[in-house]
Parts: C-alpha cells; sequence; structure tokens
C-alpha cells in the first residue's frame, strides 16, 4: 500500500507555520500548524472545535468564499488544513486570506458561530475566549509569512 502524502512528511523536523501540503488537481491543501508534532502540546478538542467554528464561518463571509473548499482539524491536534479552489486562489492570495482571517478571528465579537443544540452535534464544547486566544497565537506564528515560506522544513 502506497503511504499517503501528509505521511511522507518529516515530523521530527516540522515546526509551527503555514505549508504547502499538496495539491490535487485544482485543489490546493494548505498545512495550518499550530503545534510541533510530538511533543505532548497539543491543540485542546475544544481548542480545535472552537476554531474551526470561528475559521470556517469567517472563510466562508469572506469575498473569497467561493474558493474555500474545506477547513477543518488534524486528528494529531497539531493543526488545520484549508483546502481551496486554486483556480480561484493563487498560493499568495490564500496566505494572505489566512492571514487576514485568524486576525479577525482574534478579535471576533459577538456570539461563537453555530453554537446551538440545533447546529451543532457538540455545542457545549465550543469558547469563543480559546478560539480567539488560538487565533491570536497562529496569527503571530505566520505574521510575516510568504508563498516562498511555504516549503516543509526538510532538516
Amino acid at each position: 500500500m502506497e503511504r499517503i502524502a501528509s505521511f511522507t512528511v518529516d515530523h521530527d523536523v516540522l515546526v509551527p507555520g503555514l505549508y504547502l501540503s499538496r495539491q490535487d488537481g485544482d485543489v490546493v491543501t494548505l498545512d495550518l500548524r499550530f503545534k510541533k508534532p510530538n511533543t505532548g502540546d497539543l491543540l485542546t478538542n475544544a481548542e480545535m472545535h472552537s476554531v474551526e467554528h470561528v475559521i470556517a464561518t469567517l472563510l466562508r463571509n469572506s469575498p473569497e468564499k467561493d474558493a474555500v473548499v474545506y477547513f477543518g482539524p488534524m486528528g494529531c491536534q497539531t493543526g488545520f488544513y484549508f483546502l481551496f479552489d486554486g483556480k480561484q486562489l493563487t498560493l499568495a492570495q490564500a496566505v494572505a486570506l489566512v492571514q487576514r482571517v485568524f486576525a479577525q478571528g482574534a478579535v471576533f465579537e459577538g456570539e461563537m458561530p453555530g453554537k446551538s443544540a440545533k447546529e451543532c452535534g457538540n455545542y457545549r464544547n465550543l469558547d469563543m475566549e480559546l478560539a480567539k486566544t488560538c487565533c491570536a497565537f497562529y496569527t503571530e506564528i505566520i505574521s510575516g509569512w510568504n508563498q516562498e515560506k511555504l516549503a516543509y522544513p526538510t532538516a
């Protein structure tokens, strides 16, 4: 059986940042890495869930919303994947979009999007302050990031 692409990334040298994970036809996947893998310092379920609700909402309400395919957490609890249509957004535009929505998430005002039993299967697990803290943390990490920095570290 072939190894999937994400298993070919050297997780021993991977650090928090923003990376081009893969491109499948027109669909581009960015790796939004919050935590260094295999250190025991992981995103909690509440952090992942809360960031997912806020950022998915901001992405799907952005001017670039038609290019958004998916945003969601990694099972390893170290980050998120953002999938977008590469015909509608360049890598540089996608980096700018990620930077913008995380900065917006860090100062988000109002109710947590989708925080009701009718809208979410685990709505009690959502926390707006956690989401804002995580968004501010990641905004700092990717400040100044650009298309040239999207390659995974190799050593």
